[in-house]
């Protein structure tokens, strides 16, 4: 068996990687530190210096989850703002359809590529979850609501309705993906849902100005 080579630096990113790989191929239960530490290549204690026992590792992997979702939504958001026809005529409520439907398709996307890994990210593992999963699971939070937050700016929708509006929509895409996750509904029409979601969720808060 050949190893990624690493610095003793870098081995707790290594072992994260090789952990998400291993949630994405066999699931949950096939995660140990044994089984990383082995595929690694390292002494079966040194995870250990990283990851106490395996509620860490879940915690940090859930951490590193919500950061990336957080920061591809954001990517996918700014992406769909860059591709507006800078000599259109300015329409703040399609503008915001379009850049919400981009940032909730991003949230399926994700779904799709890592089931397991947002299924674990939204499941209590303990009566407390550490403080940096909290903090980082805010942080996806925070990216739906800085997206509400500039369509109340661009005059879409009252700005009184922003906290509420980012709560249905954390709502919506979670919903659409837990329904993908589980086979009820195939990718496609998932981000058909989101889509559809988007524009009657905006609809009706415009209506409500």
């Amino acid at each position: 068996m050949s190893h990624r080579p690493f610095h003793h630096g870098n081995l707790r990113a290594v072992l994260l990687e090789q952990a998400e790989k291993v949630l994405r191929e066999r699931g949950l239960d096939a995660l140990s530190l044994r089984e990383l530490a082995r595929e690694a290549g390292v002494s079966h204690g040194a995870p250990r210096s990283h990851f106490p026992d395996r509620g860490a590792l879940l915690d940090a992997l859930a951490e590193r989850g919500f950061l990336r979702l957080a920061d591809e939504i954001r990517r996918a958001a700014a992406r769909a703002r860059d591709g507006l026809a800078p000599d259109r005529t300015p329409d703040a409520a399609h503008d915001q359809v379009r850049t919400l439907r981009a940032a909730a398709r991003a949230y399926v996307e994700f779904a799709v590529r890592e089931p397991a890994l947002l299924d674990l990210m939204f499941t209590t593992k303990a009566e407390e979850p550490s403080a940096a999963v909290g903090a980082a699971a805010e942080r996806l939070f925070a990216a739906l609501a800085d997206l509400m937050a500039a369509g109340a700016a661009s005059g879409a929708y009252p700005a009184s309705d922003v906290g509420r509006l980012t709560l249905l929509l954390s709502a919506t895409v979670q919903g659409a993906s837990a329904l993908v996750t589980s086979r009820r509904i195939t990718p496609a029409q998932g981000e058909d849902l989101v889509d559809d979601a988007i524009a009657l969720l905006l609809a009706g808060a415009a209506a409500g100005a």
